[in-house]
């Protein structure tokens, strides 16, 4: 399979047409009725699992099993949760999102500079999947990589502001610290070796990319949504919210449940991938992004993935009679072309794998 160099159609800058100031959404962005967002439907007094983190490192082991076993449930009946004291300190959680909003409100002459296609991604974009006439998401991002060393180029990431290239880097270094610190705690959680799941990613050579979400005000919040409903493809997602704007939705119990993120939390969530590595002990789970009439939003979205050549599959050790393989073998880059082709479509990509096992 191999990916067009560019998109099917002229590309719209979702801000663009925000900033136009006209009442109605174009038909493209109007979801399916069954799509939209069902503003009053989700039950307010519930959240995602917060874990603090700092259990993970207390002298007591009581502690440190208690916080073993709350990372355990929500990757199993979740498969998202927040963490706070994750070593991130507040001045480069709320610098690194400030400094990308600042992006957004660049010229849009500076930001075309960046302008993405659709055979890696990398740059300013506003669309995700190849479908000719699909019903587009209301918003724009920024794709960047970090890892592995050899595809990151510091002349696709933007030039202005000045300073976001550096705090771009920082912010990367540290998310890779958390990603390589979780993976132990996943391993450690499913019974395997505490290096197996990162030495399954690649060891050293595993993949770090960033999506840079911006989601303009929208006229129509209730017709569309800001990013479909979707599983992430990789291995472990690294959300950085807007805490001032809630927009995240996790699917629970057939419900949609807004997420309320925690001062300076990071969000969590399980990608694809481990739930294959996992057989299906831990789940990637649906969610999908609602818009707002009045704010605008910005998230950073920092995936950690297995090395793209690397064969994925269920850990042998969690193959048993009683617990068959629940997925084929196929490594990260042709699960993410397949995904990329096709565009969000809730879980159902992973899915359709276990047809094929």
């Amino acid at each position: 399979m191999v990916c067009p160099c560019d998109w099917p159609e002229p590309v719209i800058r979702v801000q663009s047409l925000s900033e136009s100031g006209k009442p109605i959404i174009p038909d493209r962005y109007i979801k399916p009725q069954q799509d939209r967002p069902s503003l009053n439907s989700h039950p307010p007094d519930i959240n995602i699992p917060l874990i603090d983190l700092a259990g993970l490192k207390n002298d007591d082991p009581a502690v440190r099993e208690a916080t073993l076993r709350e990372i355990s449930v929500a990757c199993r009946e979740w498969g998202f949760f927040q963490v706070i004291n994750h070593g991130l300190m507040p001045e480069l959680i709320d610098g690194t999102r400030e400094i990308w909003r600042e992006f957004f409100h660049e010229s849009l002459e500076m930001k075309q500079k960046y302008a993405n296609s659709p055979e890696t991604y990398e740059g300013y974009g506003s669309r995700l999947g190849l479908q000719k006439g699909a019903i587009l998401d209301w918003s724009d991002y920024y794709f960047l990589h970090y890892l592995p060393s050899s595809l990151k180029d510091h002349n696709k990431w933007p030039e202005r502001p000045s300073s976001l290239r550096e705090v771009v880097e920082e912010y990367s270094k540290e998310i890779v610290r958390l990603g390589r610190d979780l993976l132990e705690v996943f391993s450690i959680n499913l019974g395997l070796r505490d290096d197996y799941l990162q030495n399954r990613f690649g060891g050293d050579d595993i993949g770090a990319c960033l999506r840079v979400n911006f989601y303009p005000k929208c006229p129509q919040p209730d017709l569309t949504l800001g990013l479909s409903s979707h599983s992430d493809p990789g291995g472990i997602t690294f959300l950085l919210p807007d805490e001032n704007v809630s927009g995240l939705q996790v699917r629970r119990d057939e419900q949609w449940i807004t997420v309320k993120p925690a001062r300076h939390a990071i969000i969590v969530n399980i990608g694809d991938q481990l739930q294959v590595l996992s057989n299906a002990i831990y789940k990637s789970v649906e969610h999908r992004v609602i818009v707002n009439q009045n704010k605008e939003r910005v998230s950073l979205a920092y995936f950690y993935n297995p090395k793209s050549d690397l064969l994925i599959h269920p850990a042998l050790e969690l193959v048993t009679p009683e617990t068959p393989s629940l997925y084929p073998s196929m490594t990260f880059d042709e699960y993410r072309l397949f995904i990329r082709t096709r565009g969000p479509q809730g879980k159902s990509q992973v899915e359709s794998l276990k047809s094929q096992g």
